[in-house]
């Protein structure tokens, strides 16, 4: 498993607990999921946040859009990157 580079502590990125945890790759889709496992692009989230809930970011289109953000600014500052540079990684920019 590789190292997130959007978390340090094994806990869900909204609520800070440490239960029931699910790893959610930022990116979805075969190709954006290995990527973002390569580049450290996935956070712990309760399994309410991430998929067993109408609220989680898999059924949440605004709070999907904001982890998406987060991660492509964090992706551009640790790797030192354009956002042309994360567009031909991962397809578009979401910033």
């Amino acid at each position: 498993m590789s190292k997130s580079i959007l978390q340090n502590k094994k806990e869900c990125y909204i609520t800070g607990t440490t239960y029931n945890l699910h790893k959610h790759h930022v990116f979805e889709g075969t190709a954006n999921r290995k990527l973002s496992e390569q580049d450290g692009l996935w956070l712990w989230l309760r399994g309410d946040w991430h998929n067993l809930s109408d609220y989680g970011v898999h059924f949440n289109k605004e709070l999907d859009l904001k982890l998406k953000r987060m991660a492509q600014r964090r992706w551009q500052e640790y790797y030192n990157k354009t956002k042309e540079d994360f567009i031909k990684r991962y397809g578009k920019s979401y910033i």
